[in-house]
C-alpha cells in the first residue's frame, strides 16, 4: 500500500473536486474576498463543503446552526442545500468576518436564508432557545469551547438532530498526548464529552485535503 504524502494527497483533492464540486464562482470569489480582507484561511476545503451541503439534505434539515461564520464559504454550501422555508443561523464573534460573509451570501444570493448574529457563541447560544430545534449543528470556531458548544447543540436540538465538529485532528496532534495547545486540550475535551455524555452517539473521520490532515466528528443527539 501507497503512504499518503501531502503531495500525493493534495493531487487526490484536487482530482476529487474537480471530478465532484467542480467550478463555482460565488464560492470562488467568497475566498478571494476572504483572503483580501486578511482573514485566516481555514473555511472549509470544497469537498468538506459538499459533504455539509449533503447532510443538510441527507438529515431533512430545515433548520441549521453554525457556529463560527468566517466569510460565510460553509454557510453559503448548507444554505444552498435548504428546503424552500429553510434557514442557517450562523454565529460569529468578530465583526470584520461577519462584514465579509454578508458580502459573500449576498453574492451567492442566499442572504434570505441566512442570519448571521454577531457575538461570542457562549453569549449568543443561549438566546437561541425560541428558534429551535435546530435540525443541524456545524460546529467551526474556537476549539477550547468545543464542550461549551456541543452542550447548547444538544440543547438546541432535538432527538435526530446531526452534529458535525470541525478539526478534531489537528495534524495528528489530537492523539499527542505530549500537546500543549489549548486548542489541542479543547478538541479533546469535546471528543471525551462525545464519548460520554449520553445526549450523543458520535464517531470520527480522518482528512486529508487541501487543508492538510485533520477530520470531522459526526454525532446524532439521542
Amino acid at each position: 500500500m501507497t503512504l499518503p504524502t501531502p503531495d500525493a494527497w493534495t493531487r487526490v483533492d484536487r482530482y476529487l473536486s474537480e471530478a465532484l464540486v467542480g467550478e463555482d464562482t460565488a464560492l470562488r470569489e467568497a475566498v478571494v474576498d476572504q483572503r483580501a480582507a486578511g482573514l485566516p484561511a481555514i473555511e472549509v476545503a470544497p469537498l468538506t463543503g459538499k459533504f455539509l451541503h449533503l447532510m443538510v439534505r441527507v438529515a431533512g434539515a430545515r433548520r441549521v446552526l453554525e457556529i463560527g461564520t468566517l466569510g460565510g464559504y460553509s454557510a453559503i454550501w448548507m444554505a444552498r442545500a435548504l428546503p424552500e422555508g429553510g434557514s442557517v443561523t450562523t454565529v460569529e464573534a468578530e465583526p470584520r468576518n461577519a462584514a465579509v460573509a454578508r458580502g459573500n451570501l449576498a453574492r451567492a444570493g442566499v442572504s434570505d436564508r441566512v442570519r448571521i448574529v454577531e457575538g461570542r457563541g457562549s453569549d449568543v447560544l443561549p438566546t437561541l432557545v425560541g428558534d429551535g430545534p435546530f435540525d443541524l449543528v456545524f460546529i467551526d470556531a474556537d476549539k477550547e469551547s468545543n464542550t461549551v458548544y456541543l452542550d447548547w447543540a444538544a440543547r438546541l436540538g432535538r432527538p435526530g438532530t446531526v452534529v458535525i465538529v470541525d478539526n478534531v485532528v489537528r495534524s495528528g496532534e489530537v492523539a499527542n498526548p505530549a500537546s500543549e495547545s489549548p486548542q489541542v486540550h479543547g478538541v479533546r475535551r469535546g471528543l471525551e464529552m462525545l464519548a460520554r455524555d449520553p445526549r450523543f452517539d458520535a464517531t470520527a473521520l480522518q482528512t486529508l485535503d487541501a487543508k492538510g490532515w485533520d477530520g470531522l466528528a459526526l454525532a446524532v443527539v439521542v
